[in-house]
């Protein structure tokens, strides 16, 4: 009987934990993943993916006003955002289906719900423990802000990506290429954008040549960008709206106040401090060159560990660390391949899908009705 439940545990259904897993059930290890949300992490459900598909959407307003001069004859447009939305919803939707098949594809069992580390080889998800030979810790990162007046009423990029409505006026704080691109996206779809930056310049550690084209570039386009401005306090307005105040007395008012100004990682309530993890300041578990935290069968990989918090280093992160430990795994033509199931913690029944799945979709389509 085996010592474990598994070879493997990992925490968190991003793309390097789903890439992680994937990958050692390859090498015939049994494997579990645990998501406490929706499968795919950051970059599919709220960052890269939908981001991309809102600037996609964006910028058929330069192809309309370019149409014109090649001879088109073009209605004035009308632009529908609730419709992009669920288009956009619709896709994700998707994805996530692509993402829980490749997991059962691979023979890892999903697990629902919250995990706490217990102790190095134990795992707590809704009052049952799991236990396992080694534990992935993939828990990704979030969005942050400053503890300043008022910051209760600002959104950050999730909810930028969900909004009801466009918004008629939208501040943004920060000066990354997270505020950068939102300030692009809703510039486009016709908002009035101003954006609020603590340094001289966009975009700071990037080319110096492009940060100051970028920034001639976005004012071209009607981007109000404050250099050398940091925020004091948010007030709501007596009727609708936002008041801004920054540290040198300026108002500025707005239908949305937006903070894109950093992300922290995902640690706390995790047990890292119990287990003997170690992070850093930020909370960031502190990794070696294999992914290996100070406890020998615990790796963290991509945002979690705040090193380059990008989806391509996310990715092979794991698939490098789960190499060192193959030789002490079944192999693939040993082990039965089958269907794994989908449990949750919280309840012995299976959680709903949603009702807009559309796993046949090929690709991103808007409805008729806004093309």
């Amino acid at each position: 009987m085996p010592r474990y439940d598994f070879d493997l545990i990992t925490i968190g259904a991003g793309s390097g934990g789903v890439a992680g897993s994937r990958r050692a059930g390859s090498y015939g290890a049994r494997v579990a993943i645990v998501e406490e949300s929706r499968i795919g992490g950051t970059c599919v459900l709220r960052g890269c993916v939908p981001k991309k598909l809102l600037v996609y959407g964006a910028q058929f307003a330069d192809a309309f006003a370019d149409a014109a001069g090649f001879g088109w004859t073009v209605a004035p447009p009308k632009f529908d955002w609730p419709v992009l939305i669920a288009a956009k919803n619709k896709e994700l939707d998707r994805l996530e289906q692509i993402y829980i098949n490749m997991l059962k594809n691979s023979s890892v069992e999903i697990i629902e719900g919250r995990a706490i580390i217990a102790d190095p080889h134990t795992v707590e998800i809704g009052g049952r423990h799991y236990t396992a030979d080694n534990i992935l810790i993939a828990t990704g990162g979030h969005p942050t802000v400053p503890n300043i007046p008022g910051i209760e009423h600002v959104i950050s990029s999730n909810e930028a990506l969900d909004l009801p409505a466009l918004p008629r006026r939208i501040v943004i704080v920060g000066g990354g290429y997270i505020a950068v691109e939102f300030a692009g996206i809703f510039r486009g779809f016709g908002s009035e954008v101003v954006e609020l930056i603590r340094r001289e310049d966009l975009l700071h550690g990037f080319d110096n040549d492009i940060r100051v084209a970028l920034a001639q570039e976005m004012r071209g386009r009607g981007v109000e960008i404050h250099a050398r401005t940091q925020v004091a306090r948010i007030e709501k307005a007596p009727r609708e709206g936002y008041s801004v105040f920054t540290t040198s007395g300026q108002e500025i008012s707005a239908d949305l106040v937006m903070y894109a100004t950093g992300r922290g990682p995902n640690t706390r309530g995790l047990g890292l401090d119990a287990v003997g993890v170690k992070t850093d300041d930020k909370g960031a578990a502190l990794v070696d060159e294999w992914s290996r935290t100070s406890v020998p069968n615990i790796y963290a990989i991509g945002d979690v560990t705040d090193r380059l918090n990008l989806t391509p280093v996310a990715i092979p992160s794991p698939r490098r660390s789960t190499t060192t430990t193959r030789s002490r795994w079944t192999t693939p033509t040993s082990r039965p391949r089958c269907s794994a199931s989908r449990r949750s913690a919280r309840s012995a029944s299976p959680r709903k899908r949603r009702a807009g799945n559309t796993a046949t979709m090929s690709t991103f389509t808007a409805p008729a009705s806004s093309r």
